[in-house]
């Protein structure tokens, strides 16, 4: 009885304050009107705009199946052969990296000749390694072809690191020879 009670003191309190003036002649129809004509404004954007919407989604779909595809197929190195193939060629790929900046840093006037030859090497050893991943898609995964390329890496590595004996052997020798023998 106590919330009867609240709401009846609540009306009696705001008894004057209500809004009870009517409409003017003809509120209802101009509102209908004003309606109308926005669910026709509504009507015409969602008729063209939907249409436009599914087909912009099938043109991203298209493109993301491309680029799936297309990465399928451009991918022919020893890392698309088997992740055991795909660990080796991380493993070659970052000990040839290490071993070309080694070699780099031992770059100076009297070693500039060794060093340039041993990049000239090394670019024809990355030539014949790109007609191998040709090779490989070729071939179907040749066992042939992935030892070879297995060689490849292997023999740019020992490349770089009999060039790096050679320039330090190349500096002990000139440090020798300036010293004072007694």
């Amino acid at each position: 009885m106590k919330k009867k009670d609240d709401i009846d003191t609540l009306f009696k309190n705001l008894e004057g304050s209500f809004d009870v003036h009517e409409t003017p002649t003809g509120h209802q129809s101009r509102f209908l009107e004003r309606l109308q004509k926005t669910e026709k404004v509504s009507e015409k954007k969602s008729n063209w705009w939907r249409p436009l919407s599914i087909a912009a989604s099938f043109l991203v779909l298209i493109a993301l199946g491309m680029s799936f595809f297309n990465t399928n197929e451009t991918k022919n190195d020893l890392a698309s052969v088997s992740p055991e193939m795909e660990k080796t060629q991380s493993f070659f790929t970052a000990a040839i990296k290490k071993e070309l900046q080694t070699l780099k840093s031992h770059d100076s006037a009297e070693t500039q000749a060794l060093v340039k030859d041993a990049i000239q090497q090394l670019t024809i050893l990355e030539q014949e390694y790109e007609t191998l991943k040709q090779d490989l898609t070729e071939s179907g995964n040749d066992k042939r072809v992935i030892y070879a390329m297995i060689t490849n890496f292997q023999n740019r590595i020992d490349l770089l690191q009999n060039v790096i004996e050679t320039i330090e052997e190349v500096k002990t020798l000139n440090t020798n020879k300036d010293e004072i023998i007694l």
